[in-house]
């Protein structure tokens, strides 16, 4: 025996919360419908949303009448409860994160946390993977806004390639990986992209990069108007700009003779037995020996003896001259006498180093507010220990507590760090560059700056209710 059933259900929606109900009486004034402008006044001082128009506002009512109701001439311009209930949760009229850049974006480089990529031409792991422009691009897409490329001599040591050296990742060339950056650089964001430079180069070669950059950006370079600055640009300065950051070549020769010479395992043991990039101050510090065992360009700023100062000159920069150093606008390196000189008040030219996760771990559990203050005014880069074979990441936080701007992850990996890194910046219209807190900026009577590890009292707690809500 066959029983048949015809019916018609109607999915009913989850009644409005009390807090909802509350918000729509104080905006509506007890009324039963909620008008463009009492909307915009709710967006204005309920969600801080101070560029929100009436005319925004009226938009947004006729969408959600014509979604709703099917209605396209709006017979009425005001929402029920159950309308403006649907768009407080609604991700397409209100998301929660903004896609318009809403901070302020005229402070110098320094002052903002900056999305940053790890060896950016990998496709996979550290060691085995195809290096490619690829990569590169889906970054670039995403919002990344700092891109790394380790540069090597091919065989015949007549052209360029982009590979992580002393592995058998398979290379790509260099001018592959530049055009993909003119491509696709400002496809998501308007703001500069940084390209990072592990140059292993001879000078001949050097001489040959810096002509490919200058004929594949062109305009979109930027050339700073000396080769030191005392203070970066700002992000609205350099939109639309491609800046070079690498170390400034100082002595003239075969620089790839110095870099080959010797196997892997003889560079790792010049690098353990260098100075510690911060100087003699952290000498406990630098006494340990490197764990990352990472033999790339990064490790180029860490084995520099040479003094900062004697590769800067205020002199202005010929323009038309796109000789190898004249295109570095963001110099890599350190200065003479290690951290102490970095935070003289008298030392005006701004620098980026470098600092693997371990060596960063270890310098701020005993100068935390000294790193703080030096990202002040100078970029701090931190990158992944060489033992994250399988492009794993650390967690960015800790740098982030620390001003560091450039906390550069593995773009390629996965994982709750990458997930962190790229819910941080979607916030600011995506943009890419986030604008540090003023706290991290600011200086006590007394020189003191913002200490990451000291215990505040709680000024608010928040309670958080979530709704759910089948639809």
């Amino acid at each position: 025996m066959r029983t048949c059933f015809s019916g018609k259900f109607r999915i009913t929606e989850t009644e409005p919360p009390s807090d909802v109900k509350e918000a729509f009486v104080k905006y509506t004034e007890g009324k039963n419908y909620m008008t463009a402008e009492q909307l915009q006044r709710f967006m204005v001082e309920v969600q801080s949303e101070g560029g929100a128009s009436v005319s925004d506002a009226e938009m947004i009512v006729d969408q959600i009448l014509q979604k709703r109701h099917h209605i396209t001439k709006c017979v009425r311009s005001c929402l029920t409860l159950d309308d403006f209930h649907h768009f407080l949760f609604s991700t397409d009229l209100n998301p929660p994160i903004s896609n318009q850049v809403e901070q302020d974006m005229t402070a110098p480089l320094s002052n903002y946390f900056i999305y940053t990529g790890h060896n950016s031409y990998l496709t996979g792991n550290q060691i085995s993977s195809d290096c490619s422009d690829v990569p590169i691009e889906k970054a670039l897409k995403r919002g990344v806004r700092a891109v790394e490329l380790d540069v090597w001599p091919n065989s015949a040591k007549d052209d360029v390639l982009v590979l992580h050296g002393w592995t058998l990742t398979t290379p790509v060339k260099l001018i592959t990986c530049l055009k993909s950056i003119k491509e696709h650089a400002f496809s998501s964001s308007p703001y500069p992209v940084i390209i990072t430079l592990e140059d292993h180069l001879t000078e001949n070669l050097q001489a040959k990069v810096a002509q490919m950059i200058a004929e594949t950006f062109g305009d979109m370079l930027f050339y700073p108007e000396t080769e030191c600055l005392k203070e970066f640009p700002s992000p609205e300065e350099l939109k639309y700009k491609i800046i070079i950051s690498a170390k400034p070549p100082k002595v003239k020769g075969d620089l790839e003779a110095k870099c080959m010479k010797g196997n892997g395992v003889d560079l790792l043991k010049e690098r353990d037995s260098s100075e510690d990039i911060w100087g003699k101050d952290l000498s406990p510090i630098s006494s340990h020996q490197e764990e990352d065992g990472k033999s790339d360009g990064d490790t180029s700023e860490q084995n520099q003896g040479d003094e900062y100062k004697n590769v800067c000159n205020h002199e202005l920069r010929p323009r038309e001259a796109p000789a190898y150093k004249h295109l570095i606008s963001i110099n890599a390196g350190k200065p003479k006498g290690g951290l102490k000189a970095a935070l003289k008040l008298e030392f005006d030219n701004v620098i980026r180093i470098s600092l693997s996760e371990q060596k960063f771990e270890k310098v701020v559990a005993t100068h935390g507010t000294d790193v703080v203050r030096f990202t002040q005014k100078n970029i701090l880069r931190i990158y992944p220990k060489g033992i994250r074979i399988d492009s794993s990441n650390y967690k960015p936080m800790n740098g982030w507590l620390h001003g560091a701007q450039m906390v550069a992850l593995n773009m390629q990996g996965y994982g709750k760090s990458l997930w962190l890194m790229h819910g941080m910046f979607r916030s600011n219209g995506g943009c890419g560059y986030v604008k540090k807190p003023d706290f991290f900026m600011n200086t006590g009577p007394e020189n003191q700056t913002f200490d990451p590890r000291a215990k505040l009292p709680v000024k608010k707690t928040l309670k958080v209710s979530t709704e759910f809500a089948v639809r």
